[in-house]
């Protein structure tokens, strides 16, 4: 038997394969930047473990016509949801990673988990009996907003989750599914969501989801840092300048979250005398350029950027992504991209990439699908 090999460099050349980015050893040599030795061994692993198959020659560059990679065809779906307030979106994605189907349903994350966990698993069954009819339940992936212990799977503390605190949301999901389960936070799963749909140069990245409420975190060499608990990333409760000293969720004051977030605008906009009650209701006032939403959600990005300012000054990445609702609002990514620029050391500015998402709404999903695939280790039988 091989050697074993990095998980990184394993689902690196998976996803190459899958997309078809890379069809032989020398397009991976080319595309993971690694010694031909190096994937000589990866490919000879996954041979052998009958994730890839090899088949047919290509076209010569010169020398020997190099053998086809491919991977092989897997019958079976992943589930997978990201839980929000109000909402839950829901997907099905294949073993290699596509999501193929995707919506959202309503739901009350405050009802407490086992009304919303019926509510996912009806959810589920339903979109599978269209797209995947017959096909078989692979693995359940579920993306929470709160502090979830990974890979563990236990909410701790979450704040805007009444009832859910110290629930094993992992346990729970296996007894009901009985397939290998995987939950993180939605800021951390739509983090890799994002990672692995860009190029392989974006380097180490900051991204903050922007929704309802705040999260964020870091990726750092392809994968999530998440500290000793795997409870990083907490940018929502960051004290910031300028907040009025609002009363946080957390039971302190000043948070990111009560100035920032979507809930937070929603809420001071309702004070304005606007019929303005959710993040969605705040994207339209916006969109239709209603004069005070507006201002209010420049602003609200500008303090976005500086709680996000100390962050790039000490990590120094090469991306900052802002995803979640409030990314699709072009004046509260610029803002925040304006008060990075104007709080940040300019050696620290002067290559970094400051965008809104490129998945969008479903990088969650597609993150919650790369880590189902890892966790359910799925092999051709």
């Amino acid at each position: 038997m091989s050697d074993p090999i990095s998980a990184t460099l394993r689902d690196q050349t998976l996803k190459l394969l899958a997309n078809g980015e890379a069809t032989s050893r020398a397009d991976l040599v080319e595309a993971l930047q690694v010694a031909p030795s190096t994937v000589t061994g990866v490919v000879r692993r996954l041979l052998e473990e009958g994730a890839i198959l090899e088949e047919g020659v290509g076209r010569s560059t010169g020398g020997r016509r190099p053998r086809i990679l491919r991977l092989r065809e897997v019958a079976g779906v992943f589930a997978v949801s990201e839980l929000g307030a109000q909402h839950a979106r829901i997907g099905l994605c294949t073993p290699d990673g596509r999501l193929v189907t995707a919506e959202e349903v309503a739901i009350d994350i405050a009802a407490g988990p086992a009304e919303v966990f019926d509510a996912v698993a009806q959810a589920f069954e339903r979109i599978q009996a269209a797209p995947a009819p017959g096909q078989a339940l692979l693995g359940i992936g579920v993306a929470l907003p709160g502090p979830v212990e990974f890979p563990r799977g236990r909410l701790v503390g979450p704040a805007r989750m009444p009832g859910w605190s110290g629930v094993d949301a992992q346990v729970e999901l296996s007894r009901r599914f009985q397939v290998p389960v995987v939950v993180d936070n939605d800021a951390k799963a739509a983090a890799i969501g994002e990672h692995t749909a860009r190029d392989r140069e974006t380097g180490d990245m900051i991204y903050v989801k922007a929704g309802t409420g705040i999260g964020g975190c870091l990726v750092t060499g392809g994968q999530v840092y998440r500290g000793g608990r795997g409870l990083s990333g907490d940018v929502t409760h960051v004290r910031v300048a300028d907040s009025g000293e609002r009363h946080c969720s957390c039971g302190s004051q000043g948070c990111l979250e009560t100035v920032a977030s979507g809930a937070a605008l929603a809420h001071q906009l309702a004070e304005q005398g606007l019929p303005i009650a959710t993040t969605h209701d705040v994207i339209a006032a916006v969109t239709d350029a209603e004069p005070t939403a507006v201002t209010m959600v420049r602003h609200a990005g500008g303090l976005l950027g500086v709680a996000l300012s100390g962050l790039v000054n000490f990590l120094n990445p090469d991306a900052v992504v802002i995803g979640g609702a409030l990314s699709s609002l072009d004046v509260y990514v610029a803002a925040a991209r304006g008060m990075l620029y104007e709080r940040c050391l300019p050696s620290m500015t002067q290559s970094l990439s400051i965008e809104a998402s490129v998945v969008g709404p479903d990088a969650a999903l597609v993150g919650l699908g790369h880590l189902v695939r890892v966790a359910a280790d799925v092999r051709p039988s």
